[in-house]
């Protein structure tokens, strides 16, 4: 998994801190296994509590509060590892006793370039990213059927399916799902519809969160279904409630404009313009804040404006309606004052004395003035009229600023636009609990089977949606780390220690009558593309070192000390890290062995031992060559100190043997040919 991040240019700082089970793990890291306190994440973690802070005095506090533990503290001990420029940013505000959103600005940047390095470093060495590699791995893997949800009570119909409600099996979080039955698509001739809303739905819910738009977190298919797993709003619609509460006032109904301007604002960055604006596409949660839903005509602009006119009569621009007419953006503000005008009024502005003509109400939206009521504000009536312009390049949102043109407008002065991002207005309508907040599910009805009976599925049907299944990233990590996420770590944790105690306890059985010098975790640089640190149970004997995998289940690697030319004198640097180096006489194995360890006394200890065990297996060596050669009258002839060749048979003979001295053998010689042509 690793090899793969690597691959698709995951593994950096950024790409991981923005994944929210990255900056847990990440966060895990920091404040329970780096060596190192990092205040620097809980600095940055106390700066976005107060940019979401609603209330002037209570950030007024927090600022001051931050400003004394994480500056001035810092200032006074010399530990501030910031710019001048920050604390003087920050300085020139609270002096003037003000608390902007924005005041710690700088400071983010400087906190970032801090965590990118050593921080980050360590992280990428610890098992907090082996985890993260595990979630990421399981996240990839993701294949879903129906089996994986316990689908619950119908809660709408459209034209191709169902909507249900639904729970998902593994982390228990409810969502709606919408079904499209593949054969009524078919029928109908909707693939590229279908197909479409797929698009639009992963556009809108990949990257920042909107918390103003129906999102997708899974699409997967069935053989004779479609399904979108989707945000659940059990609140109903804004038609639905409009007709049960009656018109809303100037104040509820700017609530609700607010919060869809956002809506609109998410999709119109990413070059989508929406088509369908309409209170029965305008969902509420259970804590009556709204979502736009159905992105079925939704269309993408990027690259070519649509020209199709489609929509709903009474909410379409003029530009939708006038045929063959290419249009952008520009088409939502005109429905979206439509929209305000039902809210306000109960129907549509072109939809005088409640006409289903739609003929009749295309030619009121393509010719009639509105006139609007005196009882509308000042502000109201020049907002509404900004928004029904029939001529594009004077209609409020089209002039080249966008959402932000109708942000600024004096109708949403006083709005803190920041505060209706984190729904912190408290909505004006809050549905009641337990009730279905739409047309009873008993209404709903179902489809006819009859409609579809003769319509058969190809494989070349099946193959339109070969590429439909889509997981999106951030939505399903926000889903593990709402629900199983805490759990599932703390439970691997326990069976990983619960493990390392098993090992660790079975090493200690098994050396208590051997002459061990050293046993303990250490780590080697290595691996398939020697390029990672593996943690390895390192035994240490007067002969031999051996390197075994955590699991055990494998041979140990063996390092016998007739192969080592030098363990180094000091410390060398290597990835950043203090290391001992282990030279290799030449020919043998890769020329060197990298060793490391976290803990800096450990890595001393390992160190010392391992120099005295090569000495003493040197000498050892040197001496037992002379003495073969004075006994078989070979000194001086073949025999040398470093114990490399020994003349005769025997003498190899004599210095073979696997085991660590004391236990079952002398000095092992590493696998060298003796004269003989024989193996020691």
């Amino acid at each position: 998994m690793h090899k793969y991040l690597e691959k698709e240019n995951e593994v950096n700082f950024d790409k991981i801190f923005n994944q929210v089970l990255g900056y847990l793990l990440f966060r895990d890291f920091c404040d329970n296994v780096s060596e190192e306190p990092v205040p620097h994440l809980k600095f940055y973690e106390e700066i976005k509590a107060y940019e979401k802070t609603e209330c002037h005095d209570e950030r007024r506090k927090q600022a001051r509060d931050i400003y004394d533990n994480y500056i001035m503290k810092e200032m006074l001990s010399h530990t501030h590892e910031y710019s001048k420029e920050a604390v003087a940013h920050v300085q020139k505000y609270l002096m003037k006793n003000e608390v902007p959103v924005n005041l710690f600005e700088p400071y983010i940047e400087e906190i970032f370039h801090h965590l990118r390095g050593e921080p980050f470093r360590k992280f990428l060495e610890s098992d907090k990213y082996t985890r993260f590699c595990q979630w990421k791995n399981l996240e990839l893997n993701i294949q879903l059927t129906m089996n994986d949800f316990s689908v619950h009570r119908i809660i709408g119909r459209g034209g191709f399916g169902e909507v249900y409600g639904c729970r998902k099996a593994d982390t228990g979080k409810m969502y709606a799902m919408k079904c499209l039955d593949k054969k009524r698509i078919k029928m109908k001739q909707g693939e590229t519809l279908a197909l479409n809303e797929r698009t639009m739905l992963s556009l809108v819910s990949t990257g920042v969160d909107c918390p103003f738009i129906v999102c997708m977190t899974y699409a997967f298919h069935t053989p004779d279904k479609l399904c979108f797993i989707l945000d659940l709003m059990n609140g109903g619609d804004l038609h639905y409630h409009l007709s049960q509460h009656g018109v809303f006032n100037e104040s509820d109904m700017k609530f609700y404009a607010a919060e869809v301007i956002l809506g609109l604002e998410h999709m119109h960055k990413r070059f989508i313009v929406y088509r369908d604006l309409k209170p029965a596409n305008i969902l509420l949660d259970e804590n009556g804040h709204v979502r736009i839903s159905d992105l079925g005509l939704a269309c993408d602009f990027s690259k070519k404006k649509p020209h199709a006119s489609v929509g709903t009569h009474g909410y379409m621009a003029p530009e939708v309606l006038s045929k063959g007419t290419p249009y952008d953006s520009s088409a939502d503000w005109f429905s979206f004052g439509c929209m305000l005008y039902k809210l306000l009024k109960g129907h549509s502005p072109f939809r005088q004395h409640k006409t289903k003509d739609k003929h009749e109400i295309d030619r009121m939206t393509l010719t009639m003035n509105v006139e609007l009521p005196e009882s509308f504000s000042k502000e109201l009536r020049d907002l509404l009229e900004g928004l029904l312009q029939r001529d594009i390049d004077k209609r409020l949102g089209c002039k080249g600023g966008g959402a932000e043109e109708v942000k600024l407008h004096p109708f949403f002065a006083g709005i803190d636009w920041n505060q209706v991002y984190y729904q912190k207005y408290t909505p004006p309508l809050i549905p009641p609990r337990g009730e279905v907040n739409a047309a009873d599910a008993f209404d709903i009805g179902s489809f006819d089977e009859e409609d579809t009976k003769g319509i058969k599925l190809t494989e070349q049907d099946q193959e339109l949606y070969r590429y439909f299944p889509l997981t999106i990233s951030e939505r399903w990590q926000q889903e593990v780390a709402e629900t199983v996420f805490e759990t599932v770590n703390t439970e691997a944790d326990k069976l990983e220690q619960k493990r390392k105690a098993k090992q660790k306890q079975r090493f200690d059985a098994d050396e208590k009558e051997s002459d061990c010098i050293l046993h303990g975790y250490i780590k080697k640089y290595g691996g398939s593309f020697a390029s990672v640190w593996q943690t390895r149970y390192a035994k240490l004997y007067p002969n031999r070192l051996e390197l075994h995998t955590e699991s055990g289940s494998t041979k140990p690697e063996l390092v016998f000390m007739d192969q080592i030319e030098e363990v180094s004198p000091d410390f060398v640097q290597f990835k950043n890290e203090q290391c001992v180096q282990i030279r290799f006489r030449d020919g043998i194995r890769d020329g060197k062995l990298i060793l490391t360890n976290s803990d800096e006394i450990g890595l001393k200890e390992w160190a010392l031992s391992l120099r005295a065990a090569h000495k003493e297996s040197q000498e050892l060596l040197g001496s037992m060559a002379k003495k073969a050669g004075k006994i078989y009258g070979t000194e001086g002839q073949r025999g040398g100190a470093d114990g490399k060749q020994l003349g005769g048979g025997a003498a190899g003979m004599v210095i073979s043997g696997g085991g660590a001295t004391g236990a079952g053998g002398v000095i092992a010689t590493g696998g060298q040919k003796n004269a003989n042509g024989g193996s020691n």
